[in-house]
């Protein structure tokens, strides 16, 4: 996972209410690492000077979360981040996300294989530890390893995952968790 002191500039950014609710999806202008602050592309509406915020950072290998305070600064609307940790029965907190992906290639024995056919997948929620999609009926295992790929404000993202759960919907699709490594 990204380090706290990472450099975010030209990431894709998730920004969430403190309830929760998604606000924007946009990317990271620039990142000033020593003072823990970030401009972005779109800044939402809905938030202003002062207002606390939460961050998904889809950072590689794997996304990371902050909670964040809108700054005025120079004229410019900035968000300060500190690492904040959600308090709720897992370890990291997830993010309800609605984004079409593609699952093009499987990892066997450290060895990467295209599949002929990619696999259509849609994601569910994202947290810093994993992610969970919907696919079609029994396209995976458990233990089953891949790289998914996906766009995110014209920005294309690759992640690298395991499944580490599923359940059946219904004989049309399936939910798989999966851990980031």
């Amino acid at each position: 996972m990204a380090a706290l002191g990472s450099d975010y500039t030209n990431n894709t950014v998730l920004i969430y209410s403190m309830s929760g609710t998604h606000l924007v999806e946009t990317v990271i202008k620039s990142h000033d690492r020593s003072a823990q602050h970030i401009q972005v592309g779109i800044m939402p509406s809905e938030l202003k000077a002062n207002d606390d915020c939460k961050l998904l950072i889809l950072s590689s290998p794997a996304p990371c979360e902050y909670q964040g305070k809108i700054k005025k600064e120079g004229g410019n609307f900035i968000i300060a981040m500190f690492y904040g940790q959600e308090k709720e029965s897992r370890a990291s907190a997830r993010y309800a996300v609605s984004t079409p992906a593609m699952i093009d290639t499987l990892i066997v024995d450290n060895e990467p294989y295209t599949l002929q056919n990619p696999i259509k997948v849609v994601l569910i929620n994202i947290s810093t530890s994993g992610v969970r999609f919907r696919a079609p009926y029994y396209s995976f295992e458990v233990g089953d390893e891949f790289q998914m790929h996906f766009d995110v404000s014209n920005s294309k993202k690759m992640l690298t995952a395991t499944v580490i759960n599923h359940i059946d919907n219904d004989n049309t699709s399936s939910d798989y968790g999966c851990r980031f490594f």
